[in-house]
C-alpha cells in the first residue's frame, strides 16, 4: 500500500493524541525540536546528528538539525524548517514528499528566525535540550512526555510499514555478513560487507553493529571489530540493523562454521525456541512472564545438551540460567532500538517493576496489538559468569566438560522484531529473510 494514506492516517492520530496530551496542563502548543547535534570537546567539530525521535514521530525527516514541529489544536502543524547559509556542509534539502501537504511550512535561514516563527501562549516543549527561548513555562513536562510515549507503544499502519521496510535491509545485509564470515573474512572486513548491502554508513545504522567472532560472542555488547581474522572461525554473531525513515530494525543471527556439530546443534536448539517465544508475541502476554518463560525453556535446552543435570525448575530457581542468558528478552523497538514505554503502567505514567533476579529486563508491560518487540534469547560462556558458578554448590550439576568444549564458540543469540496484533503475531524479521529466499 502507497505510504501517503498510511501517513494521513498516522498524522491525524498523532495530532488527537497531542490534544489530549496537551488538555490536562492547559498548553496552548506542542513545540517538538529537532535539536542540534552536540560538539566535541575542544573541538571545532560536532557527534553524528540524531533527530529528537518525537520529532521523527511526526515527519520522515531525519536530517534537520535546528527544525521544529509546532502543534497547535485546531490547526495544521507547522514545520519551522532551517535551511542555513552554510558552504561549509551539505545544507538540507528543502522539504518534498508525501507528507508535506498536511504542513504548513517555515523556511527559515538561522536559529534565531526558527525560534521567531515559534508561537507565544503556554507551550510544552519536548527537546534534548532547552532552546534560548523566552518565557517557556515547561520543557520535557512528564505528564505530557508520559502521554506521548505511551502512544509511541502502539504502531500505526505506516509505522510497520518503515519498520517493514528496516528490517528488508537489515536481513539483505545479514546475508551478506553470513557469506562474508563463510569466505573467512575478518570482523572488520564483514562489517563493510554488512554496510555495502545496507546501503547505509554506520552513522545510519540504529545502533553500532555487533560483528563476533569466535569467543567475541561471549561480549554482549562487543564493538571492537578486529582487522585480521582469526587463524580459525568457528563461529559469527552478528547483532546489527537498518534504518528506514527514522525506525529501525534490531536483528541477531549466529553461524556456527562448517565441521562444528556440536555448536550448530545448540545454535538449532535455541533457534527451535526462540521460534516459540516469537509465537507467543499476543495480546494479553505478560513481556515479564514471557521472559520468566524463556528461562524455563532454555534450562530444558541446557539439559537436552548435557551442560547442566539439573531439571529446568530447579536450574532457574537457583540462578543458573541467569549465568548462560544474563540479559533480558528482547525490548519494545520503533523510532528508538530501545523504544520507549517499557515499563510504563499506563498513560498518566508509573511502572511496572522487574520481576526479582531480573535486573536487566527491559518490558514488563501486558503486550497490546500494534506492539513491536524484540525477542532474543541467548546462551553464552561468559568467563566472568561462569568463574562465579564454580564458586557455588550448584557447580556441582554442571558439566564443565563440556562447558569448556563450547567456551571457545562465545555464545549464541537470535533475535526478531515481532508484532503483536489481534491474532497470529506478524515476525517482521522471518518475513523479510523468506523473501529473499
Amino acid at each position: 500500500m502507497p505510504l501517503a494514506p498510511l501517513y494521513a492516517q498516522h498524522l491525524a492520530a498523532l495530532r488527537e493524541h497531542a490534544d489530549r496530551a496537551l488538555a490536562p496542563g492547559g498548553y496552548d502548543h506542542l513545540l517538538i525540536a529537532a535539536g542540534t547535534p552536540p560538539g566535541k570537546f575542544l573541538d571545532d567539530q560536532d557527534y553524528p546528528f540524531v533527530a529528537n525521535p518525537h520529532f521523527r514521530h511526526w515527519l520522515p525527516l531525519t536530517d534537520a538539525p535546528g527544525s521544529w514541529v509546532v502543534h497547535t489544536p485546531g490547526a495544521k502543524p507547522k514545520l519551522v524548517f532551517l535551511q542555513p547559509r552554510d558552504y561549509w556542509h551539505v545544507v538540507p534539502a528543502a522539504p518534498e514528499g508525501y507528507w508535506v501537504e498536511h504542513f504548513d511550512i517555515a523556511i527559515v535561514r538561522s536559529a534565531a528566525e526558527a525560534l521567531a516563527q515559534l508561537p507565544g501562549g503556554r507551550r510544552a516543549v519536548i527537546a534534548p535540550a532547552c532552546p534560548p527561548i523566552e518565557g517557556i513555562e515547561a520543557v520535557n513536562p512528564q505528564a505530557v512526555v508520559d502521554a506521548l510515549h505511551w502512544q509511541r507503544s502502539i504502531k500505526s499502519p505506516y509505522e510497520l510499514a518503515l519498520m517493514r521496510e528496516a528490517n528488508r535491509r537489515g536481513a539483505r545485509a545479514h546475508r551478506a555478513a553470513e557469506l562474508a564470515f563463510r569466505a573467512g573474512e575478518s570482523e572488520f572486513g564483514i562489517h563493510l560487507a554488512y554496510l555495502a548491502a545496507a546501503g547505509q554508513i554506520d552513522e545510519e545504522l540504529p545502533y553500532a553493529s555487533i560483528v563476533a567472532l569466535n569467543e567475541h560472542g561471549a561480549v554482549l555488547h562487543y564493538t571492537h571489530f578486529d582487522r585480521t581474522p582469526p587463524a580459525e572461525s568457528r563461529s559469527f554473531l552478528i547483532d546489527a540493523g537498518a534504518s528506514c525513515a527514522g525506525y529501525a530494525s534490531d536483528i541477531t543471527r549466529t553461524y556456527a562454521a562448517a565441521g562444528h556439530a556440536e555448536f550448530q546443534a545448540l545454535i538449532d536448539s535455541v533457534d527451535a525456541a526462540q521460534r516459540g517465544f516469537a509465537g507467543k508475541v499476543r495480546a494479553g502476554q505478560s513481556y515479564a512472564a514471557l521472559h520468566l518463560h524463556a528461562h524455563h525453556v532454555l534450562a530444558g535446552v541446557l539439559r537436552e545438551h548435557g551442560l547442566i543435570r539439573l531439571s529446568a525448575e530447579s536450574a532457574v530457581e537457583a540462578g543458573v540460567t541467569s549465568a548462560f542468558l544474563p540479559h533480558g528478552l528482547g525490548h519494545p523497538i520503533g523510532l528508538q532500538v530501545h523504544d520507549v514505554a517499557g515499563f510504563q503502567q499506563s498513560e498518566r505514567g508509573g511502572t511496572i517493576p522487574k520481576p526479582q533476579g531480573h535486573p536487566y529486563l527491559r518490558m514488563t508491560r501486558t503486550l497490546e496489538p500494534g506492539m513491536v518487540v524484540t525477542i532474543e534469547p541467548g546462551l553464552y560462556f561468559i568467563d566472568m559468569l561462569l568463574d562465579e558458578l564454580r564458586g557455588r554448590p550448584v557447580a556441582a550439576d554442571i558439566d564443565w566438560a563440556r562447558v569448556e568444549r563450547l567456551r571457545p564458540y562465545g555464545g549464541i543469540r537470535i533475535e526478531d522484531n515481532v508484532v503483536c496484533t489481534g491474532a497470529e503475531p506478524e515476525n517482521l524479521t522471518r518475513g523479510a529473510f523468506a523473501a529473499l529466499d
